[in-house]
């Protein structure tokens, strides 16, 4: 028997393309019944803003074979067979080592990122044309447990006050999940690891101002009940969710943007869903159009940076599958510096 299978005919810059989806009716969301067809439709139908968002810039592909729930992988370089209209572009990761890694340019390469399982699209911060440089200044606030999206949302207000001090202009999404991305544009003139020392200096600058309810500490037993801002996010091939993506989690939400009298106004992240993102992009438009229009510069957060090392302020720990990095401290859990601790 003949396996399930259509194809979707979806405009190019260049003419049409045709997309097979095999198995179109299986069930990735299985509480809201969700199939594979109708992710791919909700992709089409949020094409502009995905693709501002997510498109021209690497990105890695979150895979899940068997749907929500059940095992998954990443995929950043393109496979073989990959159709002409899946693009590529060669990077540096943080090993030094340089390969090929997806480029979307089109929205036919994000559905067929779909016939390919995926859900999550992960992109860089940098684009095509650049990709050593960000164009993006991204601030991950993250709910440690016994906070939620509410704490985030507390928080948000006043990290854009300290962005707005540094001369930023701060853009903010749901992660999708409980926490809250705040993003800034920014010009492509400092490499990942300057992008990261603002990130830190604005983190410090906005833990101080919110001790109890912000923390920077690296190892979580160290983090309390408070928002932890992921500095390490921001470096070279590490990730967040991308605007308009799915989360694989049960009730199909999105990363969506909204505007900050929406924040203040209480929104409901678990309302932004596959089902419900293209009718809210109809209603209110996409919150992040211009959001690369007037890029800031990093100037006065690199300037904070200083300052803090001249205090005695130094690097912070970058994760563990990086290579030692000069002025990192030891990469040593605190449970791990009682000798009692040890095997």
């Amino acid at each position: 028997m003949a396996s399930e299978r259509i194809t979707l005919t979806i405009p190019g810059p260049d003419g049409d393309r045709e997309v097979g989806l095999s198995s179109p009716n299986r069930v990735i969301w299985p509480e809201l019944g969700i199939t594979k067809h109708e992710l791919a439709e909700y992709l089409l139908a949020v094409a502009q803003p995905f693709l501002a968002a997510n498109g021209d810039r690497p990105v890695s592909l979150e895979r899940f074979p068997e749907g929500v729930g059940g095992e998954k992988f990443y995929s950043k370089n393109p496979p073989k067979g990959a159709p002409a209209f899946v693009q590529a572009q060669t990077v540096t990761y943080n090993s030094g080592r340089r390969h090929p890694q997806l480029i979307l340019t089109e929205i036919a390469a994000a559905v067929w990122a779909v016939q390919m399982n995926t859900i999550v699209f992960h992109p860089w911060a940098s684009l095509t044309a650049d990709t050593d440089n960000p164009v993006e200044l991204r601030i991950d606030l993250d709910p440690q447990p016994g906070t939620d999206f509410a704490d985030a949302a507390a928080v948000a207000p006043a990290l854009r006050e300290v962005l707005t001090e540094a001369g930023l202009t701060p853009f903010l999404k749901t992660s999708g999940n409980r926490g809250i991305h705040v993003f800034c544009p920014i010009e492509p003139e400092w490499e990942f690891l300057d992008v990261r020392h603002a990130v830190i200096a604005a983190g410090r600058e906005l833990e101080r101002r919110m001790p109890d309810k912000v923390t920077m500490n690296w190892w979580k037993e160290e983090r309390g009940e408070r928002i932890f801002i992921d500095f390490n996010q921001a470096n070279r091939d590490r990730t967040m969710a991308g605007a308009y993506s799915p989360r694989a989690l049960p009730a199909a939400t999105v990363s969506t943007p909204v505007t900050w009298e929406e924040l203040e106004a209480g929104v409901d992240p678990s309302s932004f869903t596959v089902r419900s993102v293209p009718g809210r992009l109809a209603e209110v438009g996409d919150p992040w159009a211009d959001l690369l229009a007037k890029p800031g510069r990093i100037d006065t957060l690199l300037e904070w940076w200083q300052r803090d090392l001249d205090d005695g302020l130094g690097e912070l720990p970058f994760p563990p599958d990086f290579p030692k990095m000069p002025g990192e401290p030891p990469r040593v859990q605190p449970s791990r510096k009682n000798p009692e601790n040890w095997d």
